[in-house]
Parts: C-alpha cells; sequence; structure tokens
C-alpha cells in the first residue's frame, strides 16, 4: 500500500518544493535513493541522524518529491520505503499575466509512469478507505 502524495489532487506549493530542494540533507537523501529504502538505510547511507532524517523525508515527501511505500509483512512488523516521485522539477513564472510585479512562480513535475502493482495499491488503498 503506498501513501503518495504527488499523485493527491492538491500539488505542493512552489515555496514547499524550493525550501525542500534548498536544504543540503534533502538533496543528499534525493542523491542517495537510486532504488526504494528505509529511513535506517537512508541514515546510514547519509551518515545524517534518523530523527533529522525523517523530518528531511516529511519534508521532501510533503513537496510531493518522494512517494513512500509500505511492505506488508507476515509477522506483522512492516517496512516503510521512500522513493523519488518525479523525474524533472520544473520552475518557471506564469506568463499569463502581462504585469511583470504579478507574476507567480509555478511548479511542474515529470513523473514516472506507474507500474501495475502501484495502481492496484492505490486501488486496494482507495477501497479500504471506502468500507
Amino acid at each position: 500500500m503506498a501513501r503518495d502524495l504527488s499523485r493527491e489532487e492538491d500539488p505542493p506549493s512552489v515555496d514547499d518544493v524550493l525550501d525542500a530542494l534548498a536544504d543540503a540533507d534533502a538533496r543528499r537523501i534525493v542523491s542517495a535513493l537510486s532504488e526504494p529504502k528505509t529511513a535506517s538505510d537512508i541514515s546510514e547511507e547519509c551518515d545524517i541522524p534518523l530523527s533529522t532524517t525523517y523530518r528531511k523525508l516529511e519534508l521532501l515527501t510533503e513537496a510531493s518529491l518522494l512517494s513512500e511505500s509500505t511492505d506488508i509483512r507476515r509477522d506483522g512488523q512492516h517496512t516503510t520505503r521512500y522513493s523519488i516521485s518525479f523525474e524533472t522539477v520544473t520552475v518557471s513564472l506564469d506568463e499569463e499575466n502581462d504585469e511583470e510585479n504579478d507574476r507567480e512562480f509555478e511548479i511542474e513535475f515529470t513523473r514516472p509512469d506507474r507500474t501495475r502493482d502501484e495502481r492496484l495499491a492505490d486501488l486496494w488503498s482507495e477501497l479500504r478507505e471506502e468500507t
């Protein structure tokens, strides 16, 4: 099952995305995620204290830069893994407004295609929410 904020209807604010990317530890975490990893794995690999790692993971997830997935195990010890949820992030200025002072920044994400397992997990999550 996945909690994927990157695919929710409310996109993150420009400030949230830029704040997350401005943080050196957060950028180090994103760089280390060549595959889904647990917070403990990330903490160890990046040499960041675990409590700080959790804060940075929350910052990155809320900014729609990472997604969480939960591995369900028979022994009841579920594991949360984090993965990158974008291919590119583009920051641009709104071109619809002619006045220079009224132009606003916009964020656009290019997302990887969803796997069949991810789509099934989303469907299962929605079903559970309805019951």
